[in-house]
């Protein structure tokens, strides 16, 4: 009886350490899947007419996973002619998921109020395996 419960016990310190090493795995393959950025330069002609994208933009990103890396602040530049706009930078965990909220339906609601209210580029970039 003692060589069975004990066999038990072993069979499930394995089972969790295997889950373990399989979450480990997941999460280290994860980890080197390069993140993008959604990269945006706003100049504003219309402040008040930004508002509403400006309350609801985070919204549309966040069930994407996207989170803010840069929102405005000071910009220092080192080489050459900095930009006199506005800055904006997500990250995403990859290209797909950022160009998945770009083309969704609920930013692209957005978009034309961004439009009509600013002068903007905005691209994303694939940063590095991490």
């Amino acid at each position: 009886m003692k060589i069975k419960s004990t066999l038990l016990a072993a069979s499930a310190c394995m089972a969790v350490a295997a889950a373990a090493i399989g979450a480990a795995h997941a999460q280290a393959s994860k980890a080197s899947q390069p993140h993008a950025y959604y990269i945006a330069e706003f100049k504003i002609t219309s402040p008040e007419g930004m508002k509403p994208y400006s309350a609801r933009v985070a919204s549309t990103f966040e069930p994407y996973g996207g989170r803010y890396i840069v929102r405005g602040g000071k910009i220092a530049p080192l080489e050459g002619e900095g930009p006199n706009n506005r800055m904006v930078i997500i990250e995403f965990d990859s290209m797909e998921k950022a160009q998945a909220w770009y083309d969704s339906p609920e930013y692209a609601q957005l978009k034309p109020i961004r439009h009509k209210n600013a002068i903007s580029r905005v691209y994303i970039v694939e940063g590095t395996s991490q």
